[in-house]
């Protein structure tokens, strides 16, 4: 077995494992209603992506569809219930969420559909219609609703800040700035026609090869440090783990890396020598 088949299959494991043991959890009650609310946006945006012939409008789906999730959660408690740190995390799942959809809908608007997609349709070929309703779009609402179930116990802890929000402050604040700032220096590298097949090597990228999914998985660890507040808040540090697994073995550096790889071969193959995979570290000398 191979390092990429044993991830997978530690990845299907615990897709399911994860949304069983939520859904026999004591909590199970006050969730449930949630994973209705995520199953129906998921229908509706699988039916638009019918109706546009392109299943990758799923990634532009992610964010929003999280800070959806909180407000939901934050409609639950009631507006007057909640206080002062409640509103804050509100306010920063709300940006974190909101500019990367909008970030996603900008890079991928007049594009084709992404390849990772295109190749499912041809795969599926005429079943395509309805197995993407699954395998691609009620997947990602139900990944959705395991990890958002972390907003769930952030509004039920009314308490007041803390030294831990402090540290999760600073540490949101870090991961959106990188997450931020390394997709605006990505997206003018590429605006540029000169730099088509060059590897991306300054700014945030000479120190890590992927500051936006180490801005990601920095918030989402912001996102449980906030948590803490509540006495339950131990038995959910399995979102920001998962998120963090995701993004380094599954959908994000070693895909990415992967297909980079492929396309940029010896140029790329020395940036990885070069410059660390997630974490920012100053570059080695060549």
């Amino acid at each position: 077995m191979t390092a990429e088949q044993f991830n997978y299959g530690l990845f299907g494991l615990v897709l399911l494992g994860l949304p069983v043991a939520l859904f026999l959890s004591p909590w199970a009650p006050d969730l449930w209603p949630a994973l209705l609310f995520v199953t129906v946006q998921a229908f509706a945006v699988w039916g638009l992506s019918l109706w546009l012939n392109d299943a990758s409008i799923v990634d532009i789906y992610w964010g929003p569809a999280l800070v959806s999730m909180a407000w939901w959660y934050a409609l639950q408690v009631g507006w007057d219930a909640l206080v002062l740190k409640q509103w804050l995390v509100l306010t920063l799942i709300s940006l974190w969420g909101l500019r990367l959809g909008i970030y996603l809908g900008w890079r991928n608007w007049g594009q084709a559909e992404d390849y990772r997609y295109t190749r499912m349709r041809q795969q599926a070929g005429d079943q395509w219609w309805w197995i993407s309703l699954f395998k691609v779009f009620f997947l990602q609402g139900l990944i959705i609703w395991t990890i958002s179930s972390l907003f769930w116990i952030v509004f039920n802890t009314n308490t007041s800040f803390v030294w831990t929000d402090t540290l999760a402050l600073v540490l949101w604040c870090i991961g959106f700035f990188f997450e931020a700032v390394g997709d605006c220096q990505l997206a003018r590298f590429k605006a540029q026609a000169e730099n088509k097949g060059e590897v991306l090597n300054k700014g945030l990228w000479r120190y890590t090869r992927h500051p936006n999914y180490f801005g990601d998985a920095c918030v989402w660890w912001a996102y449980f440090l906030f948590a803490l507040g509540h006495p339950q808040a131990l038995w959910f540090i399995f979102s920001p783990i998962y998120m963090t697994f995701l993004l380094l073995k599954i959908s994000g550096v070693a895909m990415l890396e992967k297909d980079q790889q492929s396309k940029k071969e010896a140029k790329y193959e020395a940036y990885i020598q070069q410059t660390s995979a997630f974490i920012p570290w100053p570059p080695k000398e060549k």
